[in-house]
């Protein structure tokens, strides 16, 4: 049991989510404090029944919390976390600022729960696109090992908040109205249109959303040498990432046993009848905490390559849902988190 509970950025997209999540994984807690800038301060949210205030993100408001699971842009992250953790508290924060920290375990409680041993007092959950496809792979790794990944995103408006999302359905209108819009959210017009950059340029001509992808795999899987390729396509959905993956395992493994473990795998739903047309879309998925895979099939010519596709909320499993079972984690694991 937590006995005080913060969720920071509560008004947010993302911070919204993680109220839902609460209940629908029902978090144990004693007390909920919801805590945002200046904005929304004051503001009155009802959770579980309960109506709760917004308070105000200061230094002080962290005197009497156990738990932190925050929502917000990195450079709040920065500020705020190092407050609550001089105040005792343990933040599991969802930002990037301390994700390839040495000192901060990266946790997917499916994947690495383990990790959060070495907390000294922040967790960091992962980027979206890393965390479903990182669940995908867990029972491949487990059972065969890794040598290779080759990954390219189609995500969705919604990693970039929900003035993406509103861009996005405005510029759609424009666009069949005869009058398209300037882009503001994005480099070019999201709408009928596919983006092939999410992110800044980053080294050797890939992006900061491709390098991410990269690192926090290999730190979640703690294999400093595994090959990751990814690109990293925006694309003209509201919800839900998808991702088409390949990987080599060291050893091969034969399709029905591939499907035994996506079957049977934490957080994992297969869905894959490509002769009935069923497989993951991000239209069907969205809401859902699980992680969707279909399309599943062995290479041709390389009897360790493994194709599929994957799905998933970028709302939820990408974020809200993840943070929440990393206080699950957290409540079940330690006492003196009620202490």
């Amino acid at each position: 049991m937590i006995k005080t509970l913060a969720v920071v950025g509560a008004t947010g997209a993302v911070g919204t989510i993680v109220l839902d999540e609460l209940q629908r994984q029902q978090l144990p807690y004693e007390r909920l404090k919801l805590l945002a800038s200046s904005r929304s301060a004051g503001n009155t949210l009802v959770v579980d029944g309960q109506e709760h205030q917004v308070e105000l993100l200061c230094p002080e408001a962290f005197d009497d919390v156990d738990v932190v699971i925050a929502s917000t842009p990195d450079d709040v992250a920065a500020e705020f976390v190092p407050w609550a953790v001089e105040r005792g508290a343990i933040v599991v924060d969802e930002s990037a600022f301390f994700r390839m920290d040495p000192q901060v375990p990266l946790v997917i409680p499916e994947v690495n729960p383990e990790a959060i041993d070495a907390h000294q007092g922040i967790i960091a959950s992962p980027n979206c696109s890393t965390t479903q496809m990182v669940v995908a792979l867990k029972p491949l790794l487990d059972a065969a090992g890794l040598k290779r990944i080759i990954v390219s995103t189609y995500q969705a408006v919604s990693g970039a908040g929900l003035a993406a999302q509103e861009e996005l359905t405005r510029a759609t209108q424009g666009r069949l109205s005869g009058q398209p819009m300037e882009p503001k959210m994005f480099q070019h017009d999201i709408s009928f249109n596919l983006i092939p950059q999410i992110g800044s340029h980053k080294q050797a001509g890939f992006t900061s959303e491709e390098v991410k992808m990269v690192h926090e795999t290999r730190k979640i899987f703690g294999i400093d040498s595994l090959a990751v390729n990814a690109t990293c396509v925006r694309v003209p959905v509201q919800i839900g990432h998808s991702e088409s993956i390949y990987c080599e395992t060291e050893q091969p493994l034969e399709l029905s046993e591939i499907n035994d473990l996506f079957r049977n795998a934490a957080g994992v739903t297969l869905l894959d009848d490509l002769s009935n047309q069923q497989y993951p879309m991000p239209v069907d998925c969205a809401d859902a905490p699980d992680v969707f895979v279909g399309r599943v099939r062995k290479d041709l010519d390389e009897p360790c390559g493994i194709s599929f596709w994957c799905v998933s909320d970028n709302l939820r499993k990408g974020a809200a849902t993840n943070a929440v079972q990393i206080g699950k984690l957290l409540a079940d694991r330690y006492t003196n988190v009620s202490a």
